[in-house]
């Protein structure tokens, strides 16, 4: 081990401290791996590392453009129209109301796959739905936020591309492929929860509507929108259409490569069109979309590329590919609690898995995995962390919602999101 491994070393338990005190997770990335490569006399490294990530145009496309189409999705409420949809056949379910918002919730991540965008689409009517059930707010804050794990069935996602493109695969092959763990992933988050409801006491019909004064109308001081009384099919398709067309185009019209920035332009359109709204306020929204997009997510990524630079200058990842290498199932379990483990501290899950997935998921066929596989392990398994974390903005926001500290939603959250962490390193 060399002075600069150790160097290294210090700066990766600085770089957790930093993030455990929400200072901007680009800006602590980015020093993180200016500095290793510094140290290293390789600064180099890590600017290269910087071109080379901002230009990545596989990742541009379908993440701004998933992006630009969200934005317009929100600008024309669609969003809106199909959670009222999805939710006017809950309110007599008892029990099973529940499961019934985690799998609406689920629906909707799907379409708007940015976990405080869902939050805050789907939690202002499904959070006073449950406690004016009788489900105390906690518990109702928890079903929405822990519910948001089938947003990796959207190829739009950051995840879904970042981990695509290092395998040399198309993004619906790499959904497709692990879309039946996704689902059962759910499935298994769904009944520990209802479980973890039942051991709470957390339901109580007696009791209802007791609580419905604790949950607030804002969170964060911003206004919560309100969903339409009549919401109108056409509008609450929305969402889902560039999903659709790209498992259409994927599944029975392989002939044709619908891409991923082809169906959110597609998508954009018909919002357009069936809402009837003024194209040039559309498009300036879709484009402003695609900035927030690429500074949000795609500047994460580009940090995240430059923390991992970074300690390849200073021979960390070299030194823990070798270790790999002769250990191979510790890579398989270093991908599942890693990312996991450092997004409960921070709150961010997209930091941990991006800067494993830069490191160590190509190389995973030295010793002995999928690059896939790995990669869809760390991203799920940080994203699992994320939601037990009281740190996590969706968490933070359905609390406020409801009405209740973080620490109370995570007590609801935790048991499903370590089952499902359990689950998923025994599936893959």
């Amino acid at each position: 081990m060399t002075w600069t491994f150790w160097m290294a070393v210090v700066v990766v338990i600085l770089t957790v401290a930093a993030l455990i005190k929400r200072f901007e997770t680009r800006l602590v990335l980015l020093t993180s791996g200016l500095v290793m490569a510094l140290l290293s006399m390789k600064p180099m490294t890590a600017f290269a590392q910087f071109d080379k990530s901002m230009t990545s145009g596989a990742l541009i496309i379908a993440i701004c453009s998933a992006m630009g189409f969200a934005a317009v999705v929100s600008m024309t409420k669609c969003d809106l129209h199909l959670v009222a949809l999805l939710t006017r056949p809950l309110k007599r379910a008892g029990i099973f109301l529940l499961p019934a918002c985690a799998v609406v919730t689920g629906i909707v991540s799907v379409a708007i796959p940015s976990t405080a965008g869902c939050c805050a689409a789907v939690a202002p009517t499904l959070i006073p739905l449950m406690v004016r059930a009788g489900f105390r707010p906690a518990v109702a804050a928890a079903a929405v936020v822990s519910s948001i794990t089938p947003a990796m069935l959207n190829p739009g996602i950051s995840h879904n591309v970042f981990v695509a493109k290092l395998a040399g695969m198309e993004v619906i092959d790499l959904i497709g492929r692990f879309s039946s763990t996704t689902i059962g992933l759910t499935v298994l988050g769904i009944v520990v929860l209802t479980a973890t409801c039942l051991v709470y006491r957390d339901y109580r019909p007696s009791e209802a509507g007791a609580h419905a004064a604790e949950v607030v109308k804002t969170a964060g001081g911003k206004p919560l929108p309100e969903l339409p009384e009549k919401p109108n099919l056409f509008y609450a398709l929305a969402p889902l259409v560039p999903v659709a067309l790209l498992i259409i185009f994927a599944l029975w019209v392989p002939g044709v490569k619908m891409s991923v920035a082809t169906a959110m332009l597609i998508g954009m359109i018909y919002a357009v069109a069936v809402t009837r709204t003024r194209p040039d306020a559309s498009v300036k929204q879709f484009f402003d979309g695609m900035g927030k997009g690429y500074a949000n997510i795609l500047g994460i990524i580009i940090a995240a590329g430059v923390f991992a630079a970074g300690l390849r200058a200073a021979g960390v990842v070299d030194a823990f590919i070798n270790y790999l290498t002769s250990a191979n199932e510790v890579a398989k379990l270093g991908g599942a609690a890693g990312p996991f483990i450092l997004a409960v501290l921070t709150g961010s899950g997209d930091a941990a898995a991006f800067a494993f997935n830069e490191a160590v998921t190509p190389h995973a066929a030295s010793f002995g995995l999928e690059i896939d596989r790995l990669g869809y392990l760390a991203a799920m398994a940080g994203g699992f962390g994320r939601l037990m974390s009281p740190l996590a903005g969706g968490m933070i926001l359905v609390a406020g919602i409801a009405g209740v500290s973080p620490l109370d939603v995570v007590k609801r959250t935790a048991p499903a999101m370590i089952a499902m962490a359990a689950a998923l390193y025994a599936l893959t």
